[in-house]
């Protein structure tokens, strides 16, 4: 009597396979944060040893002393705060408004509308520092928080009011015809029962446009001069001259920049996945 043998089961990998993709993802792992682990050693270590390859020598937290007591961080830090918050409510609140009118509504000229916006995306960083620092000059706006948030809604609004637009047109369109129904307006109907049900697209529009303010580092260096104008991103500047290097500071400052950075994506994180692919199926 011969024993029929079952096939392997779809889909389930070998050994060798299951030891290749952890090794792999391991590996992928260990190159993703070995860069950021880096600097956070190279921040305890004191000066004499800020460029050796020792992981651990001496340490020490004078960096971060230094950088406390000796520099203008906190003015920095405060300058950073306020241009990212009014940058990144600002964002949400156009991009989200833009992405509804341009999904719910037919109007004219909609359709260059959409492609502006597409197109101020293709533009690099360093081509357009010269025309809006003229135009920066021209209305007073130089050494202006505002200046750096008008700056900043001009690189955040557009990617994000197009990512909106592909978010809102997975929302039915019934959900507006029934706010109309019981006599909300379109803000209201907007506000009141679309906006709830875009929380991930909000999520990723909130965060790219706090990074966008957070971390940018040629329109902060270029328009802002001046300790108490820096933002922390022009601060970091300071630790760096024609020839040398301050690195414990520097290190230690960008440990201290990354900080909010990660919680705000901690905060978000949940809504981030769902949001960034609605806006990327529908567009």
């Amino acid at each position: 009597m011969t024993t029929r043998t079952s096939p392997p089961a779809r889909g389930k990998r070998s050994p060798l396979a299951s030891a290749g993709l952890h090794t792999t993802l391991l590996a992928a792992s260990v190159i993703a944060v070995f860069p950021v682990l880096w600097v956070v050693l190279t921040s305890l270590k004191p000066a004499k040893h800020a460029i050796t390859t020792d992981f651990v020598k001496e340490p020490t937290f004078d960096n971060y002393r230094y950088l406390v007591e000796e520099t203008s961080f906190f003015t920095w830090f405060g300058n950073s705060v306020l241009v990212a918050g009014i940058t990144t409510v600002l964002g949400v609140f156009i991009a989200a408004t833009t992405g509804y009118a341009v999904s719910r509504f037919k109007f004219p000229g909609m359709k260059p509308l959409m492609w502006t916006l597409l197109i101020t995306q293709m533009f690099p960083m360093a081509i357009l520092i010269v025309p809006l620092y003229n135009l920066m000059g021209q209305m007073g706006l130089l050494n202006q928080p505002l200046g750096l948030i008008i700056t900043y809604l001009t690189i955040a609004v557009p990617f994000c009011a197009w990512m909106m637009k592909g978010f809102f047109d997975t929302i039915p369109v019934e959900i507006d015809e029934s706010g109309r129904v019981d006599g909300l307006n379109p803000f209201g109907t907007f506000w009141r029962l679309i906006l709830p049900l875009a929380k991930p697209g909000l999520a990723v529009t909130g965060f790219y446009s706090f990074i966008t303010a957070w971390g940018e580092v040629a329109y902060a260096s270029a328009f802002m001069v001046g300790d108490e104008n820096l933002t922390l991103a022009g601060g970091l500047q300071t630790f760096v001259t024609q020839y040398t290097a301050n690195w414990g500071p520097m290190t230690a400052a960008s440990v201290l920049i990354a900080i909010p950075a990660a919680l705000f994506f901690l905060f978000a994180q949940r809504h981030l996945v769902a949001g960034m692919t609605a806006g990327a199926t529908k567009g």
